[in-house]
């Protein structure tokens, strides 16, 4: 069984939430699966390198911009390596174009075009379990894209749909999707299940749990996903094809 586990900023903060990560990884290695994680930039990582952008430009080349701000997920993944590995099991931590990811070249707004999944595949053959830098890929001319808001969300979905992942789960600092913002009405109600075009009218009306493109990739090539605590056990959401059904 191939499954692919994405986590986001808040779930890779800091050592101990890497390590929490980690074991995650480990424990499904260990039962058989082969895993495959995708990973955003730790915290406020993203925002502080955009300051970092301003304080030297205030017109800065996207295709700089990019090469820039990549940088912080690249950090999580090649953390997350190494946490994996100080629990005894191998890992690679690979960048958006190693692992293959194609994009146009939409600078801080790309697309992934399609995957050239060689050195996922013969990584996960040799056992190991690979980290896949988030929220960016590489175009035509091999120049570093980023994937825009949510970016890691589609790229992790988009992973699942074109190695045929057998399972995909989004870990994040909820226990699933609510029907409103469960941390401003103690009322909110969870979703056992949610279809995805009622997901989408979730995000257009402003929920931040997923990123519209990646329901829109997974609606598309038809991957169910749930959404998790990254934090505490739980059933959490599923976003799929069926019915949607309050808890």
């Amino acid at each position: 069984m191939l499954i692919v586990k994405k986590f986001g900023g808040t779930s890779v903060a800091d050592a101990q939430r890497i390590s929490r990560a980690a074991l995650k990884l480990v424990t499904a290695a260990e039962k058989g699966h082969r895993v495959v994680a995708v990973v955003s930039a730790q915290g406020d990582l993203t925002d502080r390198l955009l300051e970092k952008i301003r304080a030297v430009s205030t017109d800065p080349a996207h295709r700089e911009s990019d090469a820039c701000v990549s940088a912080g997920e690249q950090i999580s993944a090649a953390l997350l390596a190494m946490a994996v590995q100080r629990l005894g099991r191998d890992a690679v931590s690979l960048t958006g174009w190693q692992a293959g990811i194609r994009t146009d070249s939409a600078f801080g707004n790309a697309r992934i075009q399609g995957l050239t999944s060689d050195r996922i595949e013969r990584e996960l053959a040799s056992g190991r379990i690979v980290i896949v830098a988030g929220f960016q890929g590489v175009d035509k001319q091999e120049d570093i894209t980023t994937l825009g808001r949510g970016g890691s969300d589609t790229t992790a979905v988009t992973l699942a749909a074109l190695l045929k992942a057998d399972d995909c789960r989004i870990y994040t600092d909820v226990d699933g999707v609510y029907d409103r913002d469960p941390r401003q009405d103690p009322a909110a109600r969870r979703y056992a299940t949610i279809s995805y075009g009622d997901m989408l009218a979730l995000c257009e009306n402003g929920a931040q749990v997923l990123h519209d493109r990646c329901v829109e990739a997974g609606w598309r090539y038809k991957i169910p996903i749930r959404v998790l605590s990254a934090f505490r056990d739980g059933p959490g959401t599923l976003v799929w094809q069926g019915p949607t059904e309050l808890v």
